[in-house]
């Protein structure tokens, strides 16, 4: 069964680190490229950081650069989402996603989606 389970997401302070996880089953993460997307309530979801398994590039928002950073473990089979400096507005729901080849900031383009992981930044 195919699977896409994200982690790490907790309430943490402005100005503090998560690194979430998003774990695969079912099939090989490394070859696969996986954006990470993020929802604030009422609003639309929003491509985060993507790593593209077509040329091993980083594709982010401007709202996460020099910030965020996006990893694969291939051992664990796993994409890491390191977020540093966080501020409130980082607030929202967030999702791994995963489809072939390029990057997308589209997430109709996506296969596959976790379920997501609540990353409240608040003081």
């Amino acid at each position: 069964q195919v699977q896409l389970v994200e982690s790490g997401g907790a309430l943490v302070q402005p100005g503090g680190s998560l690194r979430l996880s998003c774990a695969a089953s079912g099939f090989t993460l490394d070859d696969w490229t996986i954006n990470w997307f993020r929802q604030f309530p009422g609003k639309e979801r929003e491509a985060v950081l993507c790593i593209s398994s077509a040329d091993n590039r980083q594709y982010y928002d401007d709202s996460v650069k020099g910030r965020f950073t996006i990893s694969r473990d291939k051992a664990k089979n796993t994409v890491y989402l390191q977020m540093n400096s966080l501020k409130p507005e980082d607030t929202g729901l967030y999702y791994c996603a995963s489809r072939r080849n390029y990057c997308s900031a589209y997430g109709a383009r996506y296969d596959y989606w976790g379920q997501g992981t609540q990353v409240t930044v608040s003081s």
